[in-house]
């Protein structure tokens, strides 16, 4: 959080400039395509890295399909995980986001300037409807988008928590391609102590294409993806961090054992 408040601190003076900007291209989407809009996203990201010395390095953007619409599903560490995600992502994406969250500012503006939705968690009509929408642009418009089916975050870090079966069916209604996106590190951002350098990870891996998937039930879908990502991340850990995964992933396990056995 001390580099989050940092980060902010040391742009205050941008903030007058950037966020109307920001605010002025999301309201004006005749004029500014996704394509500059996003662009200009991705350079508020870069002001934010370079005052937070923050460097995230991509992995297995060979794999991401050739065509846009599809749909990004990835794990969730914090406030970071999107912005890491968008500057390593060439091409235009909107984001999926808990309506609660996204009010605050930059974020806010982070969002419109994307096209992006937002999910009230506990409206199940208001979720169906953007679920829709979200089916329709991808299917018809070839919009591509990003998604964090576990709901949210907590302190969970590098451990990927259950995702939700209900989050894959705008992309199995649009027969799109699901590609799981690995976030590393990237809790620490705003979450570790002091301001040394930090670096995160963004891994893309292969997709899984409709006719893989066709046959599985939504939450067959999520665990596929759930555990891709969490391997995903065990493989790319080293050291202390690698260590702290194994340690809270055996004592998951463990507890998912006696819990069985007292059923």
């Amino acid at each position: 959080m001390f580099r989050f408040l940092y980060v902010i601190l040391l742009n205050c003076w941008k903030g007058p400039y950037i966020i109307p900007m920001m605010r002025y291209r999301a309201n004006r989407p005749a004029r500014y395509t996704l394509e500059e809009r996003y662009a200009y996203a991705k350079w508020v990201v870069h002001q934010m890295q370079h005052t937070g010395r923050i460097t995230t390095r991509a992995y297995g953007l060979e794999n991401l399909p050739r065509k846009n619409g599809y749909v990004m599903y990835s794990n969730h560490q914090g406030k970071y995980d999107a912005l890491g995600i968008v500057d390593m992502h060439e091409r235009p994406c909107s984001i999926v986001m808990d309506e609660a969250r996204s009010h605050v500012m930059l974020t806010a503006q982070f969002i419109d300037l994307l096209e992006s939705k937002r999910l009230v968690l506990e409206d199940v009509r208001q979720n169906l409807k953007i679920m829709k929408e979200i089916t329709r642009e991808i299917r018809e418009d070839s919009k591509n988008y990003l998604i964090f089916p576990e709901g949210g975050y907590t302190d969970n870090h590098n451990m990927v928590c259950e995702f939700k079966g209900g989050s894959f069916k705008c992309a199995q209604r649009a027969k799109a391609p699901i590609v799981p996106v690995a976030v590393v590190n990237s809790w620490k951002v705003f979450e570790s102590k002091g301001l040394g350098p930090v670096e995160t990870q963004v891994h893309f891996l292969p997709p899984l294409y409709y006719e893989e998937y066709k046959n599985m039930k939504t939450n067959e879908i999520a665990s596929t993806v759930q555990a891709r990502i969490q391997q995903a991340i065990l493989d790319n850990l080293t050291g202390k961090d690698l260590e702290i995964l194994q340690n809270q992933l055996a004592k998951r396990e463990a507890s998912e054992n006696t819990s069985e056995i007292c059923r």
